[in-house]
């Protein structure tokens, strides 16, 4: 590893045993070539400006009063008048530990960008995390300072009151933005230089935990450097995206989740484009603002794409070039609805906080139905049995990746679980074909067996999405005395359509002239809303215990 530019060196102290990291794919690939000394935010910011770039608008937004916007020059100096608040008022050194929290707005991003520019470890979290959630990613992180929303200030409160719940004793200062109060960070900013000399950190140096979503009891904090910060956008977004100076992007995923991060940020800002940053989205805003900004390029989950896909016609898209799907998988009858909608083939991926993004996809020319795609350039990737041994092609397996970014749990023996043999394993369950196509079948877990056939939870999904009264469904395994288990459905329908056991006989019906017959669900529970993380993920593990209760 290169010489730290960090005085606090927390981070890299507990970083796994190198003996226990993945296999990464660096020589010899020139897309992740970088200099030994790396600042990723100097790289996305600073040097676009450096190249005569600065009157490019960086960041757009709307107040409610009209249309707001950055250029890369002032976002610049925005990132430089922060990080002098870090260092001079706040007293941080490189190395700390700082939580970052807020939705998705321009504070938010410049806030990101100076604990980076600053050198600081950067930890962003979930606007909806509650107390006692962020006192356990505090306590993991050692987290020393917070810059937080104003609007989201009461949970950070708690953090730091003796007697609460979650009171933690790591935590000493936060700082928030958004408000009118004299103290903010808006506040103290206005008043710094706009230069900044930034931290001179390594190539290999932590700038980013990022906490896994979804999960339960002890959160794991996934370490990323800033060469990692750099790679996603040259990998995924230079080969597959083709994004550039002239893409205009806009989507759901919060910025604390590194699909968000990636494509709602750092991507445009890798290549001098813009991004449009919206606190709230509905199907029906998100069509409005890329009929508003001319938004060439979204990012969002399933379940958005489907509800957009019945309002598209009332929107001008004609700037929409590219949709990409990630989160969750992506139901071949969502990709069709979209693409009936809107023309557009969209483009689909499978990534992970642990790799930091996209790991697998295709271009919309070399979409191959039902599959999810093939590796992202830089990336290799095989599907393993239980002795780790590749299967024939279309045998189900273990999904077992490796390329220039990997698994580095922050002091977390389940290091071991998701790194074998040098490979990430993430926990998917894959078929590959002959052209080295990948199909997803499920979450390891979400395979559902029952008297002795494996269902892919998913693949019933996407077969009850195809009928026109479903508007959202989960299927999951029900323990069963004679089958082992049953697959059963909740299902979502739409409006005006009744739940009664005619449907659910058609449904059952549906599914058996789509697939093969022992897969149908042979319980059916009909649902006004299933539960989703702040991401949009499916919580299969809520309905499993719904299932089994």
């Amino acid at each position: 590893m290169e010489a730290s530019g960090h005085i606090d060196t927390y981070a890299r102290d507990h970083l796994p045993p190198e003996g226990d990291w993945p296999e990464l794919l660096l020589d010899g690939n020139p897309d992740v070539d970088y200099p030994a000394r790396l600042n990723c935010a100097v790289a996305l910011v600073d040097d676009l400006v450096a190249q005569g770039q600065g009157d490019r608008i960086a960041l757009w937004w709307h107040d409610g009063q009209g249309k707001r916007s950055l250029s890369y020059l002032e976002l610049m100096r925005l990132t430089n008048r922060i990080a002098h608040v870090l260092v001079e008022d706040m007293g941080l050194q490189p190395g700390n530990r700082v939580l970052v929290r807020g939705p998705n707005n321009a504070m938010m991003a410049a806030s990101w960008l100076a604990a980076v520019k600053a050198g600081m470890v950067t930890v962003p979290t979930m606007p909806l995390l509650r107390a006692g959630e962020l006192k356990k990613i505090i306590d993991k992180a050692q987290i020393s300072a917070v810059l937080c929303d104003v609007r989201l200030s009461g949970e950070v409160r708690d953090c730091m009151t003796p007697g609460h719940a979650a009171y933690s004793d790591m935590l000493r200062q936060a700082c928030f933005f958004g408000g009118d109060d004299p103290d903010s960070l808006d506040a103290r900013a206005a008043s710094k230089p706009d230069t900044f000399s930034a931290c001179d950190t390594a190539l290999d140096d932590v700038c980013l935990i990022a906490f896994t979503s979804g999960t339960t009891g002890i959160p794991k904090g996934c370490m990323n450097f800033h060469r990692d910060v750099l790679a996603m956008c040259d990998t995924f977004s230079r080969h597959v995206l083709r994004m550039s100076a002239a893409d205009v992007v806009c989507g759901t995923p919060p910025l604390a989740f590194t699909f968000g991060l990636g494509g709602l940020l750092c991507f445009p800002l890798r290549v001098g484009g813009a991004a449009v940053l919206c606190e709230k989205l509905t199907p029906d805003t998100l069509l409005q603002t890329v009929q508003d900004f001319g938004v060439t390029m979204t990012f969002t989950a399933p379940t958005f794409y489907r509800q957009m896909a019945e309002r598209a016609g009332n929107y001008d898209l004609s700037s929409l070039r590219a949709s990409v799907s990630a989160g969750e998988a992506l139901p071949d009858s969502t990709r069709q609805l979209w693409k009936q909608a809107t023309g557009i083939e969209m483009t689909d991926g499978i990534g992970g906080t642990e790799m930091i993004h996209v790991y697998l996809s295709s271009r919309p020319e070399d979409v191959r139905r039902g599959a999810i795609g093939r590796v992202v350039p830089g990336y290799v990737a095989q599907v393993v049995d239980e002795a780790f041994q590749p299967v024939p092609p279309g045998t189900p397996g273990r999904l077992a990746v490796k390329g220039p970014t990997g698994c580095r749990y922050l002091d977390d023996a389940r290091q071991r679980n998701f790194v074998q043999h040098g490979w990430n394993v993430p926990g998917d369950t894959f078929t590959m074909d002959e052209d080295g196509y990948f199909f997803y079948q499920a979450r390891n877990d979400d395979m559902i067996i029952s008297a002795g056939y494996n269902i892919a939870g998913p693949e019933v999904e996407d077969a009850l999405l195809s009928h026109e009264a479903v508007a959202e469904c989960g299927v999951v395994g029900k323990p069963d005395p004679q089958r082992g288990n049953i697959v059963k459905a909740f299902v979502v329908l739409k409006p005006g359509r009744a739940g009664d056991a005619a449907l659910i006989k058609a449904l059952q019906d549906h599914v058996k002239a789509v697939i093969a017959p022992y897969k149908y669900p042979r319980e059916i529970e009909f649902t006004d809303s299933l539960p989703r993380t702040e991401t949009g993920k499916l919580q299969r593990f809520v309905l499993r215990t719904q299932a089994n209760a």
